[in-house]
């Protein structure tokens, strides 16, 4: 929902600043006092094209704010966070525009610089203006679309054609592409294949290279390793080794040891040492009768080695990562034989086609028993909004396939009885427009996830029970999401929930406008100043005063 609205500079507005709540809130004010304004700027921030003759005369720029509350519209979060322009534990939607007298147009939300085609985008999810074709959601064929399919509780449905159209389109593409490039397909299959096959001759195997280099290693060690090892032995276990030098050291020691007790320590110093020696001639001995003097064997591990070298060269990978290539060059040429395999790709297009066919005909099907319904709801809405007569049909019209089904969806209207069936977006009056949309919203409102609806001239060429039928309408709607209406008739004005004033006068030889939130004395006044003029009387308040009572009451 908007929360709040300011503005600076903008046409006859020098500065003003608006809290909104939820419910129906009413705009009034005297012809010409400036209640389009706050109109105007919702459009600007919601990206309609910039008019630099609104900003005010005598103002380098005009500035417009508006702060939205995007807690309720999930799927609004989730598209502004993955354009990066919502925290994740954030809910509150800043939007920002700047014009300045130069011709230049600035637009931020939450801070961020943005297009005015985002603003359009994401503004169509925040605010839906009625009664100026300029703004009317409802105009657009998406729109339409997109309300009848909700009506008809046909969300699932309208995916299942929109996924079974891509995987048609991409089902055609990679026919297509196997079709044009047959020759070049050929050429590389080839050349993957000798390359396969050059692998496969090859078969390296995961791990070989390491297990083949750990082995040569030792073996091309070998004489080196029996050297030293017999050396070792010799130093240790030989008639002069260490072993028999800790021997007769404790020979030397041991009948000392009643004279001096003390040295047990260093008898038991010695022990440990002959220990460890023993241990280093065991393992000693153990190394040497693993080495095996293979010349044979060294020589096909060196052979092998060569040949994992060159292959690796050759396709610029290490040598323990030629299994993982021959794997690559498997996958890719598995791939390329699919992808040349025409008539298997005609298969998986017809097997595609098929899907997507059966698809839209659910959602036709759906819509066409909704088109009846919304059509007849909508149309018997509008007789009790003084278009008495009137028809409104939801023509679904045959088109060529696409993501969104198989027909084109239309909002038809004969705004007068005997007057033909024309098209939503062809309708002149302001007015009649903005009831039709009026008559639409109280059908459909439950669907609509749309949640601030504004109407402007919804009034135009009404009055006394069909106005108090429109107010009462706009004041149901108010029920369940933000309601604006800009009017100029008191039975309108008395069933708002909320109610703000226009007014224009002159400051410091400048024209400017003011709107002021209305307690309940000064909405008495203002009401008897639309049923009466300039002049109140105590009868015109007393009726006035009633006429609230009487709203309030509903």
């Amino acid at each position: 929902m908007l929360l709040a609205l300011s503005l600076r500079d903008f046409v006859l507005v020098d500065s003003l600043h608006l809290d909104f709540q939820g419910g129906f809130t009413v705009l009034t004010g005297e012809t010409g006092a400036g209640k389009s304004i706050t109109l105007d700027a919702l459009g600007l921030l919601l990206g309609d094209k910039a008019d630099y003759g609104q900003i005010r005369h005598g103002a380098a720029e005009a500035q417009l704010s508006a702060l939205f509350d995007t807690e309720a519209l999930p799927a609004l979060q989730s598209l502004l966070r993955e354009q990066g322009l919502l925290g994740e534990d954030e809910h509150e939607l800043s939007i920002r525009r700047i014009m300045d007298a130069k011709g230049k147009s600035r637009s931020y939300i939450n801070g961020q610089t943005v297009t005015v085609a985002q603003l359009k985008h994401i503004g169509s999810h925040l605010v839906d203006i009625h009664g100026q074709n300029e703004h009317h959601s409802l105009n657009s064929e998406a729109a339409q679309r997109q309300l009848l399919d909700e009506f008809a509780e046909a969300g699932e449905a309208a995916a299942a054609v929109r996924k079974a159209w891509q995987a048609w389109q991409q089902a055609q593409q990679r026919l297509a592409e196997a079709q044009s490039q047959a020759e070049n397909l050929t050429v590389e299959r080839e050349r993957l294949q000798w390359q396969a096959d050059e692998l496969a001759a090859l078969a390296p195997q995961a791990g070989e290279w390491e297990d083949i280099s750990r082995s040569h290693d030792v073996l091309s060690h070998a004489a080196e390793l029996m050297q030293a090892a017999e050396a070792v032995s010799e130093l240790i276990d030989g008639d002069q080794g260490l072993q028999s030098g800790v021997h007769r050291c404790r020979q030397w020691i041991s009948p000392l040891l009643k004279a001096v007790p003390q040295l047990q320590e260093s008898l038991d110093l010695l022990d440990a040492v002959e220990a460890e020696l023993a241990e280093v001639g065991a393992g000693i001995r153990d190394a040497t009768d693993r080495i095996d003097m293979d010349e044979h064997l060294l020589q096909a591990q060196e052979a092998r080695m060569q040949e994992m070298m060159g292959l690796a060269r050759k396709y610029r990978v290490e040598p323990q990562d030629l299994p993982a290539k021959w794997q690559a060059v498997e996958a890719q040429l598995a791939d390329l034989e699919a992808a040349a395999d025409l008539e298997a790709l005609a298969v998986a297009v017809a097997e595609c086609e098929a899907a997507y066919v059966q698809a839209a005909q659910i959602l036709s099907e759906k819509r066409r028993e909704a088109a009846v319904r919304l059509g007849e709801q909508t149309a018997a809405h509008m007789q009790d909004l003084a278009m008495q007569g009137a028809r409104f049909h939801i023509e679904l019209q045959a088109a060529a396939p696409g993501a969104h089904g198989c027909e084109q969806v239309q909002y038809q209207v004969a705004a007068n009885p005997g007057s033909p069936l024309r098209p939503l977006n062809k309708v002149a009056s302001g007015g009649e427009l903005a009831r039709i949309s009026l008559a639409l919203q109280m059908v459909t409102s439950r669907y609509n996830a749309v949640p601030m609806l504004i109407f402007d001239e919804v009034d135009t060429g009404i009055g006394g029970a069909v106005a108090d039928t429109v107010g009462k309408a706009l004041r149901q709607l108010g029920q369940n999401r933000q309601v604006l209406a800009v009017t100029h008739l008191p039975q309108v004005a008395a069933c708002g929930e909320h109610h703000w004033q226009v007014q224009k006068h002159s400051e410091d030889g400048h024209t400017v406008s003011r709107i002021a939130v209305l307690d309940a004395e000064a909405r008495i006044d203002e009401i008897a100043r639309m049923l009466g003029g300039e002049t109140i009387t105590a009868t015109t308040r007393e009726h006035a005063a009633e006429m609230l009572a009487l709203a309030a009451g509903d």
